[in-house]
């Protein structure tokens, strides 16, 4: 009797002891599964170095904020189709075979104007020589404010300053960006908050701005003679014939205008289709709204500049209409723009529409 009273207590001791074993290896198991935290989608880093914050999604670039000293404002550079595909021309920062040279300021996405107090922010680059550089503004990359990034989109805050040529800051640029992708489908956000600091700002009418992206080769439409484009200060810049193989690009706006006539027009939004290798893509500007001089009027030309310009009013109307925005001291304005990347089809003008449609609901932020 005495025996099997052993035996089962050491029966339960060892049950207990098995018991506890388990408890205790499921606990190590529960604690090793939860430090190996599921990466999120997006991903953003900043390298102050290198001048650049990098965006990626699924651990591939999306786009770079960057604001080198060669570059007279910050841009979003390169921008990539979810395949991969370079949307944007790669001169002069990273030239590749075939590319126009032309325009040294056209690089990426940027945002910035031809003519604020008579400075001219928009043509402004290395090229321009030393005794011209009276006449342009630069703008100036100040900080990040803040970062965030999770599976369904990263956000980018930044501040920057339009400087005069003696390094007087005219206007503080707060931006935020923000980046999504949903399938073959990629959109930036832009919410730009300009305000004037000590002196009343005038945006004098101007075909160069607002918001611009110069677009890769195989985007621009087919060349057919070379032709000459003359800024505000007098300086032509020649842009060839080229040969068109692979070329593929025709801008359609809102309205149903086609390939060069969409240039000059008013729209609330502009798409670019075409095609890269074999991959068909459509890039699109959407305007909104909230904007000053909704709908905007479109600096779109078939070399590949993609701009829409809502304050050169005069210059695209051809005197017809006349904004010359002003600001005084203290005074702000926001612009908001979407841009749209769709990689393996074209986006029908119901899509851009949908796309219009979201983001143009009021208030949106």
């Amino acid at each position: 009797m005495r025996i099997s009273t052993f035996s089962s207590s050491l029966s339960a001791l060892k049950n207990a002891g098995f018991a506890l074993f388990t408890a205790f290896f499921m606990l190590i198991i529960v604690l090793m599964l939860s430090s190996f935290k599921k990466e999120k989608r997006f991903t953003i880093t900043e390298n102050k170095a290198q001048k650049r914050v990098d965006i990626l999604v699924d651990g591939k670039p999306f786009t770079s904020y960057i604001y080198p000293d060669e570059l007279m404002k910050p841009v979003l550079y390169p921008l990539r189709t979810t395949k991969g595909s370079l949307v944007t021309r790669g001169w002069p920062m990273d030239a590749r075979p075939g590319e126009r040279i032309d325009h040294p300021h056209h690089v990426g996405m940027w945002f910035n104007y031809g003519d604020v107090n008579g400075l001219d922010f928009w043509n402004n680059s290395t090229a321009i020589a030393a005794d011209q550089k009276s006449k342009y503004g630069t703008i100036k990359h100040v900080a990040v404010k803040r970062m965030s990034a999770n599976d369904d989109r990263a956000e980018l805050e930044v501040t920057m300053h339009w400087q005069k040529p003696d390094g007087t800051n005219l206007i503080k640029q707060d931006s935020k960006y923000i980046f999504t992708t949903k399938g073959g489908l990629r959109s930036i956000e832009l919410l730009t908050k300009l305000t004037v600091l000590k002196e009343d700002i005038d945006f004098k009418d101007n075909k160069e701005g607002l918001i611009a992206i110069r677009v890769a080769r195989e985007l621009e439409h087919p060349s057919n003679k070379p032709e000459l484009f003359t800024d505000a200060n007098g300086i032509a810049t020649g842009v060839a014939k080229m040969s068109n193989d692979g070329v593929t690009g025709k801008y359609r706006n809102h309205e149903g205008i086609e390939g060069d006539n969409v240039w000059g027009t008013r729209s609330k939004w502009v798409n670019l289709n075409g095609k890269i290798g074999d991959e068909l893509v459509s890039l699109v500007i959407i305007d909104n709204p909230e904007n000053v001089g909704y709908p905007a009027y479109w600096h779109a030309r078939g070399y590949g500049l993609f701009a829409a310009n809502p304050l050169g009013q005069k210059e695209f109307s051809k005197g017809k209409e006349v904004l010359d925005y002003k600001l005084k001291a203290g005074q702000s304005v926001v612009f908001k723009y979407k841009v749209l990347i769709n990689s393996g089809s074209h986006l029908s003008d119901e899509q851009v529409n949908t796309e219009f449609n979201q983001f143009s609901k009021p208030g949106k932020k």
